[in-house]
């Protein structure tokens, strides 16, 4: 990745799973990084990998540029603008990328607060999980000033498989509520043909094997067949949270015009998954409740089943049960 510490002083507010997985990848990398978690014993394994851990998220202020990764668009008002946030002191970084996924409204506000201290906003959401993450995989939507895209792209580009600049302000929202219409969608497509394959007399193995063989297979399908062979519906993300970025997402296309006809009936169908009381399983458990729809039962196959995000030459060590996308 080739050595960055010494050109700027990264601060990482937000040591979650994912928060975590990508501060271990910029000190991989020889990053300088101070990172801050509001429950501070998350964060102290990142110390013994060289990060300093502070007190509070002020304490990140003097830092060139900090990254945020929590929860909600109130974790991140909080952490930016609250009392003891990023900007309650006199000190401000150039540079705040919220890695985030939250609101357009709660990120505009963000901007123009900090843009007032002089620091420029880039929303950068991050498309992957902390597995995906792990495996380099992770991409990432950046729009805001292009002068402070440049200056932070090293950096991005850490993260993960490549940062793509979209535009200015707010952009990079809309592309990461789209990327997660098109998630959900490709997933409630997944099932169907599935248990059509499934109930027609094709294991769920072999079937995934061949569509993810095929021109239609891809990074998702891979990374989702063993939750799908091995009916493993441990969250990465919800169905809960699918359903808010469909609500977001829709809400979008009313405010502009566009009709979303094939979106629109996957809202319902994952309304349906949440009303049966899935909503904190994986949204993988689409196939769940296709299958119920189906008269069809499902039996976990409990088999060795790739989910494409090994390392080279690793392929086959990963089972259904240890590699939960």
């Amino acid at each position: 990745m080739g050595d960055q510490r010494g050109e700027h002083r990264l601060g990482w507010l937000g040591a979650g799973r994912m928060g975590a997985e990508l501060v271990r990848r910029l000190l991989a990398a020889g990053c300088d990084v101070s990172v801050y978690n509001r429950t501070q014993a998350k964060a102290q394994p990142l110390a013994t990998l060289g990060a300093k851990v502070v007190d509070s998220a002020a304490d990140l202020a003097s830092c060139d540029i900090v990254f945020t990764a929590v929860g909600t668009s109130q974790d991140l008002i909080d952490a930016v603008l609250g009392a003891d946030g990023l900007l309650s002191e006199a000190a401000a970084p150039s540079i705040l990328v919220d890695c985030s996924t939250v609101s357009a409204e709660a990120s505009a506000q963000i901007r123009r607060e900090a843009g007032a201290r002089g620091t420029a906003l880039l929303a950068a959401p991050v498309m992957g999980n902390p597995r995906v993450a792990r495996a380099g995989k992770l991409t990432l939507a950046v729009s805001g000033p292009r002068a402070a895209f440049d200056a932070a792209e090293a950096y991005l580009n850490l993260l993960g498989a490549g940062a793509t600049y979209v535009g200015e302000d707010e952009l990079a929202r809309i592309v990461k509520l789209c990327h997660n219409l098109f998630l959900g969608t490709v997933a409630q497509s997944m099932a169907e043909v599935t248990v059509l394959a499934e109930k027609s007399g094709v294991s769920r193995q072999a079937f995934l094997t061949c569509i993810n063989a095929s021109v239609l297979g891809s990074l998702f399908t891979r990374y989702k067949t063993p939750a799908y062979v091995s009916l493993d519906f441990t969250p990465t993300f919800t169905a809960t949270l699918l359903r808010k970025d469909f609500d977001l997402g829709l809400a979008a296309a009313r405010e502009r015009e566009v009709p979303l006809p094939v979106a629109s009936l996957v809202h319902q169908i994952v309304q349906c998954l949440v009303g049966r009381g899935h909503g904190d399983q994986d949204f993988a458990a689409l196939l769940q409740l296709e299958a119920e729809s189906a008269g069809l039962e499902l039996i976990s196959e409990d088999a060795e089943i790739s989910d494409g995000l090994e390392p080279p030459g690793d392929e086959g060590e990963n089972t259904g049960a240890d590699t939960t996308p």
